[in-house]
C-alpha cells in the first residue's frame, strides 16, 4: 500500500492540447497529443488532497516527487496496440452479446445463432470495435452455473467468429478457465474475467503463456453476494492499492503483460462508490494500462433518475461515457453501440473546435 497516488487532471482537448503540449505547458495523456493535462492531484488515505501544476513538481518534498515523477511517466506514456488495426488513438467500443436467458437488460433476446450473427453485424456496422460475448450472467443476485452449460451456450459464436469477421477483436466474458482456453483455440483476442482472475484457481496458470489481453476487473464479493451492503474504507485508493497489488504478484505471471483495467461499476458497489470512481478515474491512468468502462444501463442510473428511469437508460449511460471519456477512458463496453457511437461524434466534433 502506498502513501500518494497521483492523478492527471485539469484537461484540455483537440487543438488546444495540441498547443499547450507543444509550448511545454501540459502533457499528453497515455501518448494521445489530442488529449492533455496541466495539473495533478496527490491523495493520500489521511484525506489531504494537494493540486499542483505540473511544472511545481520539482518543488515537492524528495519522498513525494520521487513518486510523482514515477506516476508522470507511467500517465504520459502511450499504451501498446491492442492489434495491428486497433490503436488508441480513438475511443474504442465494445459491444455486448450476452448468449445468456438471464442477463439484466438483453437476457435471452440473442440466443439463437441466427439472431446473434445479425446483432454482432449491426454493432459492426454501428461502430463496435470489439464484441463481448458472455454465457453466464453476473448481474447482482445471479447463481453460478456449471463450464459446460456456459461454453454450449457461446460455442457456435466463438468458433465461427474469427472467420466471420477476422478483423474484429473478440472478448470473452468468462470466469471459468475451461471456456477460456476452448476461446483462445478460437483465436479470442482478450479475456474479461470479472472476478479479476480470483473465480477459478487454476484460471491464472492455464492461460498465463498466451498472447492475450486480459480485463483487470475489480468486484467485491460474487455475483450473488456483491450488492449486499459493499464496504471500503476508501474505495478510490483501494481498488488502486487492489490493482497495483495484483500487477505486481499474481499477474506476474503473465508472460505478456497486456492487461486493461475496469474498476467495475456496480461490482460490490453501491451509488456512491459509483459515482466516486468515475469522478475521479483519471485516477487509475497512473497504472500505466488502458482503462475500460461499463456503465451501460446499470443500476446507478435508475438511483439518480427514479421516477424517469428508461427501460435502456441511454441518457444515463451516454452521460457517464462522455464524462468517462473526457477523462481519458479508451474502451467502453455498451449494449447500445449506435447511440453511444454517435454520441462519441458529436463530442469530439465540439471539442476540436
Amino acid at each position: 500500500m502506498r502513501n500518494y497516488y497521483t492523478r492527471a487532471c485539469n484537461f484540455y482537448y483537440g487543438q488546444q492540447a495540441q498547443n499547450l503540449i507543444k509550448k511545454k505547458s501540459a502533457l499528453p495523456l497515455c501518448g494521445n497529443k489530442n488529449l492533455a493535462f496541466d495539473h495533478i492531484e496527490i491523495l493520500s488515505r489521511d484525506k489531504k488532497k494537494k493540486l499542483i501544476h505540473i511544472k511545481k513538481v520539482n518543488r515537492l518534498k524528495k519522498k513525494i516527487k520521487q513518486i510523482v515523477k514515477i506516476d508522470i511517466r507511467k500517465i504520459t506514456n502511450k499504451r501498446k496496440n491492442l492489434s495491428t488495426n486497433l490503436d488508441f488513438s480513438e475511443p474504442l467500443i465494445m459491444g455486448v452479446l450476452n448468449l445468456t436467458p438471464d442477463s439484466f437488460s438483453d437476457g435471452g433476446l440473442f440466443n439463437q445463432s441466427n439472431k446473434s450473427f445479425l446483432h454482432i453485424q449491426n454493432m459492426i456496422d454501428k461502430g463496435a470495435n470489439i464484441i463481448d460475448v458472455g454465457g453466464e450472467s453476473t448481474r447482482p443476485g445471479s447463481k453460478y452455473i456449471p463450464f459446460k452449460i456456459e461454453w454450449r451456450r457461446v460455442k457456435k459464436v466463438i468458433a465461427s467468429f474469427k472467420k466471420r469477421y477476422p478483423k474484429i477483436f473478440l472478448s470473452i466474458d468468462t470466469r471459468k478457465s475451461e471456456v477460456m482456453m476452448k476461446a483462445i483455440k478460437n483465436k479470442s483476442d482478450l479475456i474479461n474475467d470479472v472476478s479479476g482472475f480470483e473465480h477459478d484457481a487454476k484460471a491464472i496458470d492455464k492461460i498465463k503463456q498466451f498472447n492475450v489481453w486480459k480485463v483487470l476487473h475489480h468486484m467485491q464479493g460474487t455475483p450473488n453476494t456483491m450488492q449486499i451492503n459493499p464496504k471500503y474504507n476508501n474505495v478510490l485508493l483501494d481498488l488502486y492499492d487492489y490493482f497495483e497489488k495484483k500487477i505486481n504478484t499474481d499477474f506476474k505471471k503473465f508472460k505478456y503483460k497486456k492487461f486493461i483495467i475496469d474498476p467495475g461499476i456496480g461490482f460490490g458497489k453501491n451509488l456512491k462508490h459509483n459515482l466516486i470512481i468515475m469522478n475521479k478515474i483519471s485516477l487509475f491512468h497512473s497504472l500505466g494500462f488502458p482503462l475500460l468502462i461499463g456503465t451501460s444501463r446499470k443500476r446507478f442510473i435508475s438511483q439518480i433518475s427514479g421516477p424517469i428511469d428508461s427501460k435502456e437508460r441511454i441518457g444515463g449511460t451516454l452521460a457517464s461515457v462522455l464524462y468517462t471519456l473526457s477523462q481519458g477512458v479508451q474502451i467502453f463496453r455498451v449494449h447500445n453501440v449506435h447511440e453511444v457511437k454517435q454520441a462519441i461524434l458529436v463530442y469530439k466534433k465540439i471539442i476540436s473546435i
